[in-house]
This record gives structure tokens, C-alpha cells and sequence, in this order.
């Protein structure tokens, strides 16, 4: 029998990005708040001080900032006629564990999605005909728009201090910025990050290939700011150790430095690490969370009731959070009906190496930051005609080369030997003159009606509950767009004057041991139709409505972009609907 904790307004599943706005956001409206982490709490200064963090082996091999798979794991497979086998080892994703979550370790990128991505659907629909996409496709639109999520963005990117250069400042288009972003209301709160050696050439390359380069915006600061918060954060000193790893110079923001210095000081604040919660409480109708049922690390169970359920975990456990508390229809591939594990996605991921001549190029790559790079988005989601090419969607490319660590950074020509001498002479004739971008295509993974999650009937982790299974693997579509991205980004490589190019095309059938990014998306989707959707257009449950469920498990599909930015956009225009609606009449909301 747990034991049963003193009420609180609010729980929180999960202190990462989504779980400390939200946090912030209802504690500042005078609630009650507690939140409820399953890995350990980590502080900036001392889990991550710059005389040792820039670890590669530690951190980027041995996975020291991430969850164990002993500790909780997935099934997967590629087809639905397949026997799923659990994950020993992280590969195509990495699931974060602690107190910031992805936040911690990730690169850093801060894109806003575009607006068609927002009505993709509908967009697609009126500008192709429905028959042009793929039978089995089932993306759909998000139920709120870019304009209405605008000022979210903004405040994300002003409490991180997004280092970037506007493109579209209040439907002025401006110079050295994306042309294809929507506007934006105000301009990024500091200069964009100064770009190394590889990254110009890149930019000048395109531009004279009749692109519109523009500065990737970085989390990584180009200077010293004061959030909104006033919390400081220093600039970027260009080290190489962003992502798999945290930041102590607080040069990226994190919420350890953007959010929680401040948050911990309030007194109607509670965190709770190393505590994973179990499944969330209903009432005998079914309706009404009563609160979560958590485990200590001695094994003690403890229930704690609360007013209001916050589900702000990473995408899978999420749905696997859903489907044990038996909240909302698990999903039918078969009957295409039921809504918890729908439109599973994740991203669709190639590069180009290019390999130039030692004696005229030297890029030192190891003067990098996470975010670091010149992109383009001629090709990104729906800015060039898709009709002569036969599918939908795309992605930005660039040279974002985020770091010279030797151990994953040594690149040699194709046809070079694995080990050896020859090895040894290529990887030190190679490591300075060699373009490896950290994402050279970063494209859009589109929903199918296989692609899906749901619980595993043979295996359960450590608790008994079922693992989460993921059935997932490349439709034609993606395949298509990802060649016809590569071969675009290979020619301005070539533009740049590389002798050699190896050009490594995602194919299918999807391997979970050949990492991506840890983007994944869906499973618990927002949207209009109930029967099409987990949660409304604020993210509340259609079945539970004083549940509201953070992160990219919302996204229908996903764009050609990192999600972070989206993700903690709708997690302030979560908060505003709670404060401004819910609060005062609990119950489903309406859109007004």
C-alpha cells in the first residue's frame, strides 16, 4: 500500500525543458507545485565544470548524462509481422535521464517551425490534392497556428537568449537571415554565434549557387546575457563539448541556467529526484486524475494526490505513461482507430564528408559550439515544388560541424582501411581539412498509419509494467526526399572546393543502432477530432481534462526541424490556457 503524501495543486511529471516552464509559470500564479524526476538532480558548477567535462569517453560513449537500459528500455522492430526484441544499447536515439532532461545535453539549436507546418495537412492537401500523398500517410494539422504561438517562441528564445539573425521581422524580410521563417515580432535577443573557417566557406559556396545562407540560431550564446528571469549567462567559448554533454561556462541555455536557479528558491516549489512515478491516479469514473503513484530508490511507493496532473516526460514514456494508466483508446494499425501510440515519428538524417586538399585548408574543427553553422531552407518543408519529385517534405541542410572530438571525428576518404598504418596516416593527413557536418541534412519524418507505439505483450521492465514498442521504419517518401536533399547539399560541398565526397544517404529499413537524433515525436498527439487525437489544441486530454501532457509527443508529424524550440513554445501557450482558462473553470477547454 503506498503512502499517501499531503496534497498538492499541481504535479509535474519530469524537470526538463517543459516540466520547469510549466513549473515557473503556475508556481508565479500562486500554486502549489511539486514535480517529480526520475533521474538524479544535476547542477551546472558541479556535475558539469569545464576542468573535466569535455570528457568524450565518458560522456559520448559510456553515456553518462543518459538513462541506462537496465534501468528502463523499449522494444522494437521495423514491421508489424515482426517479433519485437528489446534495446540493449542507445542507438538511433538517446532517452535523457535527470533533473533538465534533454535540455542538459542537447546541441542547442533553436529553430521556430515554419507556419505551413502547423496545417500541413490542409496546406498539402490544397496544394497537391489529397491523392498526391501516400495512401497510408497520416499526418494531420496541429489545431493552432504559427501566429498563435509567435509570442511563445519569443519568450522562449528571450529566456534562453537565442543567439540568431532575423529573417522575417514582422513580415520584413531582412538581410542575412532565413527568408523563409515566419515573422518573427521582435529581433533575436543577441547577435548570432561568429562562424569558424568551414562554416563561411559553406555560406559563400551557396551563395553563389543562388542560396540564402543564413546563421543556425544557437542556444550557445554569442555574448553575455540576462534572461527576462535575470539570470546570467556567459558567451560561448567554442570548446566542441555541446551536445551528450552539460554546460558549467552557463554558455548554453539549459534549464539549469535559464529557469531552476530561481525556481528552487520558491516556497511553493518541490522537487523530487530519483523517484519514478508508476502511473497516474484516476478516479472510479475514469475522468479525473486524482494525483501519480511513485517509487523511491529504497522501493518505497508513495501516492501523491494533486488537483491538477502535468505529463511533461520524453516522447515514449509519455505514451507508455498513458497506456498503463489506462487513459485515452490505444491505438489499432489495423482498424486505424484509437488514438494513444498514433503518428510515432522520428527524423530523417543524412550528411556529406568532404574531404579537401591538407596543404590549402586547414577548418580546425575543434573551435565549435552545438549550434554552430550556415544553413539553408530552399528545400525545408514546402518551399519548393514537390510535384516533379514525388513526395512531400524536406529539411534544412548546412555546415554545422559542432566539434572536433578525435574519437568520432576522424573522418578518412572512402575506400581507406579500418585500422592499421593506413588508417593511422589518412586520419592524421584528413583531420583538419575535412568537412563532417554534425547534421548536414536534417529532414522531416512524416506519419503512417504502421509506424506507431504501443506495449510490448511479452516484455516489462523492473516494475512489471510492459515496455514500450516501437514499430517504426522509413516509408519511400522519406527515402526519396533524403536523396534528393543529399545530392543538393553534396553539391555545394563540392562548391566548396572538396576533392573527395562520400555521401552517406539514410536507406532503409530503419536501424535503432545507427544514430539520428533523439527527435522522436507523437504517440500522443494534439489536434481537433477527438478520435484523431490524444490531447486538444492546449494540450489538455480529451479523456482525463485535469491532465494536460507536454513535449514532442504532441507533434502529428515531424518537420524538417529540430523540435525544441516548438516543444517549449506550446509549453507556454500550455501554461498561458491554464492560467487564463483553466484555472478559472476547470474543465475541457474551448477555443475561444
Amino acid at each position: 500500500m503506498p503512502k499517501k503524501l499531503p496534497k498538492k495543486d499541481v504535479v509535474i511529471i519530469g524537470l526538463g525543458w517543459t516540466g520547469s516552464i510549466l513549473a515557473h509559470e503556475l508556481t508565479d500564479e500562486g500554486l502549489d507545485v511539486i514535480a517529480i524526476e526520475r533521474g538524479p538532480w544535476r547542477d551546472a558548477p558541479t556535475e558539469f565544470p569545464p576542468n573535466y567535462a569535455q570528457d568524450e569517453l565518458r560522456y559520448r560513449i559510456r553515456h553518462e548524462l543518459f538513462l541506462r537500459p537496465e534501468q528502463n528500455t523499449f522494444t522494437f522492430r521495423n514491421k508489424m509481422n515482426q517479433t519485437a526484441l528489446p534495446i540493449r544499447d542507445w542507438g538511433s536515439f538517446m532517452p535523457p535521464n535527470g533533473v533538465g532532461g534533454g535540455g542538459v545535453h542537447w546541441n542547442a539549436e533553436t529553430f521556430r517551425f515554419m507556419p505551413s507546418d502547423f496545417v500541413l495537412k490542409t496546406h498539402l492537401t490544397e496544394r497537391y490534392g489529397a491523392a498526391f500523398l501516400p495512401e497510408d500517410m497520416t499526418i494531420q494539422d496541429f489545431g493552432v497556428t504559427y501566429d498563435e504561438l509567435e509570442q511563445h517562441y519569443d519568450a522562449f528564445e528571450y529566456l534562453c537568449g537565442t543567439s540568431g539573425t532575423a529573417g522575417n521581422l514582422r513580415g520584413q524580410i531582412q538581410e542575412g537571415g532565413n527568408p523563409f521563417e515566419g515573422p518573427r515580432s521582435r529581433p533575436y535577443p543577441t547577435p548570432a554565434q561568429k562562424q569558424p573557417f568551414s562554416h563561411t566557406l559553406f555560406a559563400k559556396a551557396a551563395r553563389e549557387l543562388g542560396y540564402k545562407p543564413f546563421p543556425q540560431p544557437s542556444g550557445n550564446l554569442s555574448q553575455a546575457y540576462t534572461n527576462p528571469l535575470g539570470l546570467r549567462m556567459g558567451p560561448c567559448t567554442y570548446c566542441g563539448f555541446c551536445e551528450w554533454f552539460g554546460c558549467g561556462n552557463y554558455s548554453k541555455a539549459s534549464p539549469q541556467t535559464t529557469i531552476l536557479p530561481l525556481l528552487v528558491r520558491k516556497s511553493n516549489f518541490t522537487a523530487r529526484d530519483n523517484s519514478e512515478v508508476l502511473h497516474i491516479n484516476l478516479d472510479r469514473s475514469g475522468k479525473h486524475a486524482t494525483g501519480v503513484t511513485f517509487v523511491d530508490t529504497g522501493g518505497v511507493e508513495w501516492e501523491q494526490p494533486a488537483d491538477l496532473v502535468i505529463l511533461s516526460a520524453y516522447t515514449l514514456f509519455n505514451v507508455q505513461m498513458l497506456l498503463n494508466s489506462k487513459i485515452g483508446t490505444p491505438y489499432d494499425p489495423v482498424a486505424n482507430k484509437g488514438v494513444i501510440g498514433r503518428n510515432f515519428t522520428h527524423q530523417t538524417i543524412s550528411s556529406v564528408n568532404g574531404f579537401f586538399d591538407n596543404k590549402k585548408f586547414n577548418f580546425n574543427p575543434f573551435i565549435a559550439s552545438g549550434a554552430i553553422g550556415m544553413c539553408i531552407d530552399e528545400f525545408n518543408g514546402d518551399n519548393f515544388d514537390h510535384g516533379p519529385h514525388g513526395f512531400v517534405g524536406g529539411g534544412y541542410m548546412g555546415q554545422v560541424q559542432t566539434n572536433g572530438r578525435p574519437i568520432q571525428s576522424a573522418s578518412v576518404p572512402p575506400g581507406t582501411p579500418k585500422w592499421g598504418a593506413v588508417w593511422k596516416n589518412a586520419t592524421r593527413d584528413n583531420y583538419l581539412s575535412t568537412v563532417k557536418p554534425g547534421t548536414g541534412v536534417h529532414g522531416s519524418f512524416y506519419s503512417y498509419r504502421d509506424v506507431y507505439l504501443d506495449l510490448d505483450p511479452t516484455y516489462t521492465d523492473r516494475f512489471g509494467r510492459p515496455l514500450m514498442r516501437m514499430t517504426i521504419d522509413f516509408h519511400d517518401n522519406e527515402l526519396k526526399q533524403n536523396a534528393f536533399l543529399t545530392d543538393k547539399f553534396a553539391e555545394i560541398i563540392r562548391a566548396m572546393g572538396a576533392h573527395t565526397l562520400d555521401k552517406q544517404y539514410r536507406k532503409g529499413p530503419y536501424d535503432a543502432t545507427d544514430y539520428q537524433t533523439t527527435h522522436l515525436n507523437g504517440g500522443a498527439i494534439m489536434g481537433t477530432d477527438p478520435s484523431t487525437s490524444a490531447i486538444n489544441r492546449y494540450l489538455q486530454s480529451w479523456d482525463v481534462p485535469n491532465l494536460f501532457v507536454m513535449g514532442a509527443s504532441a507533434f502529428p508529424q515531424n518537420a524538417g526541424y529540430n523540435p525544441t524550440g516548438t516543444v517549449a513554445a506550446l509549453a507556454f501557450w500550455a501554461a498561458s490556457a491554464i492560467r487564463g482558462q483553466y484555472l478559472k473553470n476547470p474543465g475541457p477547454l474551448v477555443h475561444a
